[in-house]
């Protein structure tokens, strides 16, 4: 299934079923999994590592350097999951020393120009709009969806089933199951309908509901506000999730509405 005018290097390891075609350039020490799909003028670089049944659209660049002037040329991958879809021109940079590689998980959709930089680690079946660019060391958990153009700051930490509107920038930690939105960004309010989507239960939903009553409604400081809950909500999953993302958060979450 390989192109005459394509170019895979002797060294690459290329499932007997990938389809690549033409006018791609195929690197060194690259690894593409069964059912694949590589299309036109597509650029997969030394390093890359694509699992199964994904499709890498045209223009897509994979594996260059990192746009890091630390980086001193040492040996780091980018990892994409299975059943994951790059679209048109999308470009994702393997990693540096700092954590060694880029991770793209399962079942993500990357939209057209969007770029995903050094050492960002982004989780199972995340969607980024077009053109949202990711700076360094960016972590982004499952089911998280981008609207087009969001910008987000290197350090960033973005938590699982949130929302965020197009156009959004973001300099503070997203903390899960909620939208963010307005400009500046803000938490406005709970992504009921992924989580309903998800087979998230009324009740789960409505646990959720009140832990953010008491981080963004209460007039509490964070710190405050989780020691509340800690003392008067039930201990359940989604609780403890959200307690330790706010915790462990170096950059703060971002502000309420109000």
């Amino acid at each position: 299934m390989k192109q005459p005018l394509a170019y895979v290097h002797p060294d690459a390891k290329i499932a007997p079923n990938v389809v690549i075609e033409p006018f791609c350039t195929i690197d060194k020490n690259v690894f593409i999994g069964e059912g694949t799909r590589i299309g036109s003028n597509v650029t997969v670089l030394e390093g890359t590592r694509i699992g199964k049944n994904c499709i890498i659209f045209p223009g897509a660049v994979i594996g260059a350097i990192p746009q890091d002037l630390k980086f001193a040329g040492e040996e780091t991958t980018v990892e994409i999951g299975d059943n994951t879809t790059i679209r048109e021109f999308a470009t994702i940079n393997r990693g540096t020393a700092a954590k060694g590689k880029t991770i793209v998980g399962n079942g993500c959709l990357i939209m057209a120009y969007c770029h995903i930089a050094h050492d960002c680690m982004i989780g199972d079946h995340v969607i980024l709009g077009n053109s949202t660019q990711l700076g360094g060391e960016v972590v982004v958990e499952d089911w998280a969806i981008f609207g087009g153009g969001t910008l987000v700051h290197q350090f960033s930490h973005i938590g699982a089933h949130v929302m965020i509107q197009g156009g959004s920038k973001i300099n503070k930690d997203v903390p899960p199951f909620i939208k963010a939105a307005r400009e500046p960004i803000a938490y406005c309010g709970i992504n009921s309908i992924g989580l309903r989507r998800r087979n998230y239960t009324n009740e789960q939903i409505r646990d959720i509901q009140e832990i953010y009553r008491y981080l963004y409604q209460s007039g509490l400081n964070n710190s405050d506000a989780i020691e509340r809950i800690e003392a008067e909500l039930p201990a359940t999953k989604e609780r403890d999730e959200i307690i330790l993302f706010v915790k462990n958060t170096p950059r703060g979450i971002i502000k309420g509405y109000f």
